[in-house]
């Protein structure tokens, strides 16, 4: 490995130890957090270094701080000034860190065209910096979605996926949607990486039960009330219903469950 893949390498790896797991919680911090998987992805692909889960958990996290610099700073100077101030407006050295490794990729003026151009979609920024992959010959079905138990109390409930490709899948995510009785949004997503041909058996927990850490002046809490809720499972190609090239959604499934009293 030459020098300068040494020092991205080490670098990534401290950004991925101060950031949070980018498997198993929502990849999108602003979508409420009731769903986690439990099945674990390994980050680096094994022995070999990946960015990919690295860069779209950062994106999400960072692009609207990054857009905002950009937009009020005008000219923004270099990856080092940039990320200094992402850095120093989220307080989150680790995004600082993150940001110099992937902005030096590509160069500051590219990078800034790239953040422009992906239009708040992490996924896809990620594929036009080259960091992960592209693959618009994937394909994927859903084989089993269930959830443990279909009909009980409030608490914890256990969900069974699994799907099956025939070509494997691209750079994509797996969204799960809960239909409330109330209305209030609740849904998570996941990074789904790049995949071989195969079948991918994945184990995810639903809470259904009030979030303690809600705070009702910041908008509607979600009660979980007793009746009939669905839940309802997307696996894509990209960003699910993004419009932008390399998107698409492979496969959607729906089960219904009940709360009781």
């Amino acid at each position: 490995m030459n020098t300068k893949g040494v020092v991205i390498f080490l670098a990534a790896i401290v950004g991925a130890q101060c950031l949070t797991s980018f498997v198993q919680p929502s990849r999108h911090s602003k979508k409420t957090h009731h769903v986690t998987m439990t099945k674990h992805i390994p980050p680096f692909g094994g022995v070999t270094l990946d960015l990919c889960p690295t860069c779209v958990q950062f994106t999400g996290e960072a692009i609207d701080q990054l857009l905002n610099i950009i937009l009020n700073a005008g000219v923004v100077g270099s990856c080092g000034k940039l990320c200094a101030d992402l850095g120093q407006k989220t307080g989150s050295q680790a995004l600082e860190v993150v940001c110099d490794i992937l902005c030096d990729v590509v160069g500051i003026d590219e990078f800034v065209k790239l953040i422009q151009k992906a239009d708040l979609d992490p996924i896809y920024f990620c594929e036009l910096l080259n960091v992960c992959p592209i693959f618009d010959d994937g394909d994927a079905k859903i084989t089993e979605l269930a959830i443990v138990p279909a009909s009980g109390p409030q608490g914890q409930k256990t969900i069974n996926f699994s799907f099956t490709s025939k070509n494997g899948t691209g750079t994509g995510e797996i969204v799960v949607v809960v239909e409330t009785l109330d209305g209030l949004p609740i849904e998570d997503s996941f990074l789904n990486q790049k995949s071989p041909p195969g079948t991918y058996p994945t184990r995810m927990t639903l809470k259904a039960e009030p979030d303690p850490n809600c705070d009702p002046t910041q908008g509607p809490c979600e009660q979980w009330l007793p009746g009939n809720y669905t839940l309802r499972v997307d696996i894509c190609n990209g960003e699910c219903g993004s419009d932008h090239p390399h998107s698409k959604i492979y496969d959607r499934r729906s089960i219904t469950f009940r709360i009781t009293e």
